[in-house]
């Protein structure tokens, strides 16, 4: 998209204003939140540059559609589309003086391309993930520990794990279930197997009543989230198998909780539409569709060993 050196100057001005509303954003995984930001400035580019628009609050449904209809025609992908609609949502949530509310993607006038879903295997398998236990044991990160048997035995993301505190953890080891609350507020309740009871035990004993399970105290919880996904960044092409090209995430192991589940549910006869809808509501999701993405494993063939 060409820019005048007027319209730079308004572009400006409104990538100040969401740094603002980025500054004050403690929700989110480090790469989401970049991802989110990123999306969020070429939103502030097209404003600039079609609108002349110089106050974000001033934001309302006909530049999303008129947006939508310019990123279509750039030839963009519907799963950029809709995420770059989810990020002007979200920082459009933080502004306490907007002036519309802003339509979701069902009342938009124009029609939205369905994504894709399943194509990526983002799935670890259980030398990977062994592998990463190890490296978080030998640096005594035995937060580190929980919190990737959480994600990986009971499919949590990771803002979930980081809301857990010690009454929660406490209420989990008497019922043998954890209860979090996921995206849109939906709350939901997932059993926990053994390694997730001890390493929650274990936690439990080195965090002061009150306070949250994986989070320092006197840290803020964002920085606890970034400081495990740098850790996982940084050792993940050592544990990486041979011939692997997979990304190695922590939300991969949600994948991962997914995939096995599904299977469990199957291979103990359930039908694979029942056990699609049970790992759906396990997962959170509002629409079993998009639990699609994370069975992309299980059409593809397994490439993990039990």
């Amino acid at each position: 998209m060409s820019q005048n050196i007027d319209n730079i100057g308004i572009y400006l001005t409104l990538v100040s204003q969401l740094n603002k509303l980025a500054r004050h954003n403690r929700q989110g995984s480090f790469r989401t939140k970049e991802r989110y930001y990123e999306a969020f400035k070429r939103f502030c580019a097209f404003l600039a540059d079609k609108y002349h628009l110089q106050k974000l609050e001033n934001i309302s449904g006909k530049h999303l559609t008129s947006y939508v209809l310019w990123m279509q025609e750039s030839g963009k992908s519907a799963s950029t589309i809709k995420t770059d609609l989810a990020a002007i949502r979200f920082f459009h949530d933080k502004m306490s003086r907007s002036k519309y509310q802003l339509p979701t993607n069902d009342e938009l006038a124009v029609e939205l391309k369905r994504r894709c879903f399943g194509q990526v295997d983002r799935t670890w398998s259980n030398i990977e993930f062994n592998k990463m236990l190890g490296r978080a044991l030998a640096e005594d990160r035995y937060d580190f520990i929980l919190a990737l048997y959480l994600a990986r035995y009971a499919g949590l993301r990771i803002h979930e794990c980081f809301r857990i505190d010690t009454a929660a953890a406490e209420q989990a080891l008497r019922e043998n279930a954890v209860t979090v609350k996921g995206k849109g507020g939906k709350v939901r309740t997932i059993p926990i197997n053994g390694k997730i009871a001890v390493a929650m035990r274990a936690q439990l004993a080195r965090t002061p009543r009150g306070q949250k399970l994986l989070v320092p105290d006197g840290m803020p919880t964002d920085r606890a989230i970034t400081l495990l996904q740098l850790f996982i960044m940084k050792h993940r092409d050592e544990v990486r198998e041979a011939g692997s090209d997979c990304p190695l995430t922590f939300h991969g192991l949600r994948h991962t909780y997914a995939a096995e589940k599904y299977r469990e549910l199957t291979d103990s006869g359930k039908s694979a539409l029942d056990a699609h809808f049970a790992v759906s509501r396990l997962l959170g999701h509002e629409r079993p569709d998009v639990t699609n993405i994370y069975l992309a494993s299980v059409r593809k063939g397994e490439r993990h060993e039990q």
